[in-house]
């Protein structure tokens, strides 16, 4: 079953604590830059359930982020709405929705045909928006009136403001980070665990497999709701490559290089990956190379992913040395 180690705790309670504080020092454009990472390992999390947890490796996760920011735009652009208790809790739901459909006829299969069908399903919907007038078509929607908190008249939040959105992201994410972790130790998450490590034997004790990955997939895909809610919120911008599968790719390898399995090595996965790509982007034409090259070597030298290098050195560090025996008089 799931388990974080002590000192990874530690490791977390620090990083979290510097990213509360980072507002206070950093610049305007990573502060931009830091929301997107943190919207990014909401995203990669939610994906982790599924291929980490639950044993299902999707390459269609990003149709539901892709769907969810569609929402947001929808409400700006076409219903005139920018208060977010609307946005927000509608975006989870049509991404569950289309998650709950698009699950109901995929988990009937395995394997690669997962795979290859929950791909089709994505793309089925990248094509839908980029064909569509109404959705903005090829170009999609850009949008200069930011979501806002607000009850009645009262604005709580505006979310146009770089620092207020930022915390509202670390917020989300810190909430889904505990809300996945209380999910896993419940008797669903280690039903759901059961069927990754053996899911003949999870059948055999009489476990309906097929409604524990349905739950998996919806649960993820609303997760990936609320990812897709604040990129479209950050950007003021939605188009249907955000769906694409060149996008469930970048996520997929975010999770990979983070660690799987590990919940929050998806969140380093997507730091470290957005982090180089924009450092190395300005400095070389062919920097896709290098951020090739980096991933290939995370994987093999690093198969665990970073998750599995700081569990690995903090056990080390934090193992007691055994104790000494007394040498007999």
């Amino acid at each position: 079953m799931y388990r974080i180690s002590r000192p990874s705790l530690v490791i977390l309670l620090v990083m979290a604590i510097g990213l509360a504080l980072y507002p206070f020092v950093g610049e305007s454009y990573y502060i931009r830059l830091m929301t997107k990472i943190m919207a990014l390992g909401i995203f990669a999390m939610s994906l982790d359930l599924l291929i980490g947890f639950t044993g299902l490796i999707s390459l269609g996760h990003a149709a539901f982020f892709g769907v969810a920011s569609y929402v947001v735009a929808w409400y700006i652009v076409k219903a005139g709405v920018t208060n977010a208790l609307f946005m927000l809790p509608t975006a989870v739901a049509v991404s569950g929705l289309c998650a709950l459909v698009i699950g109901w006829l995929s988990i009937r299969t395995s394997g690669i045909y997962f795979i290859m069908i929950t791909l089709a399903f994505a793309q089925m919907l990248h094509a839908f928006f980029k064909d569509q007038s109404y959705w903005g078509g090829t170009d999609g929607f850009n949008f200069y009136t930011k979501p806002n908190l607000a009850i009645g008249d009262t604005v709580l939040l505006d979310l146009g403001n770089k620092v207020t959105l930022y915390y509202v992201t670390f917020a989300l994410m810190v909430a889904t980070f505990v809300f996945l972790a209380v999910l896993l130790h419940s008797p669903f998450g280690r039903a759901i665990q059961g069927v990754k490590v053996n899911e003949g034997r999870m059948r055999a004790m009489g476990y309906n497999v097929r409604n524990l990955k349905l739950m998996s997939f919806v649960i993820a895909g609303m997760l990936a709701g609320v990812a897709g809610f604040i990129e479209a919120t950050r950007t003021a911008y939605v188009n249907p490559e955000m769906m694409s599968w060149h996008a469930s790719g970048n996520v997929m390898v975010m999770v990979i290089l983070g660690g799987m399995g590990t919940l929050y090595g998806p969140i380093l996965g997507a730091l470290a990956l957005t982090l180089l790509g924009d450092n190395i982007s300005s400095l070389w034409d062919h920097w896709l190379l290098i951020m090739g090259a980096f991933v290939i070597a995370v994987v093999m030298f690093l198969p665990e992913g970073i998750a599995g290098l700081i569990e690995g050195v903090s056990q080390k560090f934090g193992k007691k040395p055994p104790p000494k025996e007394e040498s007999e008089p």
